[in-house]
């Protein structure tokens, strides 16, 4: 019987410290984070569009983010977390890269439908 509570006390032990690992890492990874979705359609009048949607998915406010396609880029302030923008490239725009303060940089192709 005794046996069998230390060997349940030290697996118990052992479950809440991976447990804990796990949760301290996930927090480090996901602090600052950031989503770029490329969004094609076409309007009422049959003109092809693009939008970027670009969203903070990390548990942190972004700052001073930038999505630049090349020739012209765009600013935005800030994101909380779960907020995002959409914003609408140039159509010559064939990529895009956004970054911001926290060191996060999303690169993504943009194919259009124009």
């Amino acid at each position: 019987m005794v046996k069998a509570m230390v060997f349940a006390a030290i697996g118990g032990g052992v479950a809440v410290a991976v447990v804990l690992t796990l949760f301290f890492f996930n927090l480090g990874a996901t602090q600052y984070q950031m989503s770029v979705e490329v969004q094609t359609g076409t309007s009422m009048g049959n003109m092809g569009y693009t939008d970027l949607k670009i969203k903070n998915t990390g548990t942190s406010e972004l700052t001073n983010i930038k999505a630049d396609y090349g020739q012209t880029s765009e600013k935005i302030a800030s994101l909380e977390p779960g907020q995002w923008v959409d914003v609408a490239p140039p159509a010559s725009a064939t990529m895009v890269t956004v970054t911001c303060d926290q060191n996060v940089t999303v690169i993504k192709a943009i194919s259009s439908m124009g």
